[in-house]
């Protein structure tokens, strides 16, 4: 962690500079913005503890060089569900905070050639962002259909691609509809009516088609394979986990008899 070490020295060093330098002075270099605003905006956003340089960005110094960090669980969606919007707030910023930092430490942990302790972290962060995000959507649908009738979210609608493909896409207002903004339809030329792309879609179906009916006939066999091996299986629990198996097709089949049932 030598890299990090001098790093840090070469920033604490810039920032003890810009700390004693004037107001005046500060604002004629080229680090920080002329308007007077935009100094006075930052002195005031700060979502932990205010630390007066760039060490947010880096892991705790006593975790240099570690080879494991403790560190606990991803949040759950039950437990975000009973923290009030302020919290999730919050705590957002202070998750997105934290994946900086490690995405930072991981960069240099690359460049340094040296082990990343704990990678699960990143994984970890995101999956709680994920869930908070799964549950202020929640409130947010809750809260439109109390008040509209719809969920508030933005409509989806299949759309054809330039080789014939559908696709879901989000739809959004235009100031010019599709069918007369010539550089739309200029940028996202069809292709659908070719020969090349109908025979391209006559394979691709084909290819679904396989692999569906492989995917089915797996199921039908490992059915089989069940009720071979176990005569007297709940076939109500096999129809509820397989419903596409059809069972009493399948239920005399001679590949379904033990060798000791004789059905005649």
């Amino acid at each position: 962690m030598a890299g990090i070490i001098n790093v840090t020295k070469t920033l604490n060093s810039m920032c003890k500079i810009f700390s004693s330098m004037s107001v005046t002075n500060l604002l004629k270099t080229k680090y920080v913005p002329r308007s007077s605003s935009a100094v006075c905006s930052c002195l005031y956003f700060h979502g932990t503890a205010v630390k007066h340089d760039l060490m947010e960005f880096f892991d705790d110094k006593k975790n240099w060089g570690e080879s494991e960090v403790k560190v606990g669980r991803s949040w759950k969606k039950e437990e975000l569900r009973i923290k009030s919007n302020s919290d999730l707030h919050k705590l957002w910023f202070v998750l997105l905070k934290e994946k900086n930092m490690l995405l930072t430490m991981e960069h240099e942990c690359k460049e340094q050639v040296e082990l990343f302790p704990n990678p699960e972290r990143i994984d970890k962060v995101e999956e709680s962002m994920s869930n908070l995000e799964a549950v202020v959507r929640e409130r947010n649908e809750a809260y439109f259909m109390l008040e509209t009738g719809q969920t508030g979210e933005r409509p989806v609608c299949r759309r054809k691609g330039s080789v014939g493909l559908m696709y879901y896409q989000l739809m959004s207002e235009h100031i010019i509809p599709r069918f007369m903004n010539k550089k739309w339809q200029q940028d996202y030329k069809s292709y659908g009516h070719t020969r090349d792309s109908r025979e391209f879609l006559k394979l691709y179906r084909e290819k679904l088609f396989l692999e569906k009916r492989k995917a089915r006939n797996r199921e039908r066999n490992h059915v089989m394979g069940l009720m071979k091996r176990f005569p007297n299986l709940d076939l109500q629990a096999v129809k509820e986990q397989f419903p596409s198996v059809d069972i009493e097709k399948i239920r005399y089949h001679k590949k379904t008899r033990g060798h000791r049932e004789n059905i005649c």
